[in-house]
């Protein structure tokens, strides 16, 4: 069950404040009475809820690719700076949260849900999850380099991180395949090599990739395949 007003908002129909004129107005029948009360509860995935005698339909669980664009924070909501859930605009549903963070100047696939329970297991450290950066260098990476970031190395925690995967794209692009999410990893496990990272794009995550069609600031539904991918993803 559910209450009515939050039902509406999540579906984009307006604020609270909106909504609860909307039912006073009669804008709102379920089961074709009109509603009385804006906090009145509803069986979401029974009723048949209509708006302006339009039929709205609940989904309890939504999942969207992000082409993360840099200058946006990975965030549900920002009193200062937007947030990667306000480029959905009228699909930004209130419960809605990104999959982890990129930071402000990273770009790439970013997981937008409100699929806590997925979210919970793609991010558990006891997991190990692939997450694959795309990260342009300010200069190229020697062997030795490359079998300390495959070997695991120092960035100052309590343990060396685990062995990530080096491909070497050009003199100084690589791909790099990590299997944990510590902060700012990327660029601490360069440096901790003697080497700065310029750009980074995360290209794949949970085993999916980056749709090509996706420009910066563009988002779309997951497939059911998709999710499948992501739900087979998490390995102990």
């Amino acid at each position: 069950m559910m209450r009515l007003d939050k039902f509406l908002c999540e579906l984009n129909t307006g604020s609270r404040s909106q909504v609860k004129a909307y039912v006073r107005q009669g804008m709102v029948t379920i089961n074709g009475n009109p509603a009385t009360s804006s906090d009145q509860k509803i069986d979401e995935l029974s009723d048949e809820i209509l708006f302006r005698g339009k039929r709205l339909q609940y989904q309890r669980f939504v999942y969207y690719m992000l082409n993360k664009p840099a200058g946006v924070v990975s965030a549900s909501r920002d009193d200062t700076q937007r947030t990667v859930v306000s480029l959905l605009g009228k699909n930004a549903r209130e419960d809605l949260f990104p999959v982890g963070r990129l930071d402000k100047d990273v770009t790439g696939f970013l997981l937008l849900t409100n699929d806590g329970e997925l979210a919970h297991r793609l991010l558990s450290p006891k997991r190990h999850v692939d997450k694959i950066y795309r990260a342009v260098l300010e200069h190229a990476l020697t062997p030795e380099d490359i079998r300390s970031l495959e070997s695991g190395l120092d960035i100052g925690e309590e343990r060396p991180t685990l062995p990530a995967k080096v491909t070497v794209l050009e003199k100084e692009v690589i791909l790099l395949t990590l299997r944990e999410g510590k902060f700012h990893q990327v660029k601490r496990m360069l440096q901790a090599v003697g080497n700065r990272v310029t750009a980074l794009q995360r290209i794949a995550f949970g085993g999916l990739c980056l749709d090509p069609c996706l420009q910066p600031g563009e988002y779309r539904e997951l497939t059911g395949q998709e999710l499948d991918i992501l739900r087979k993803a998490p390995a102990d």
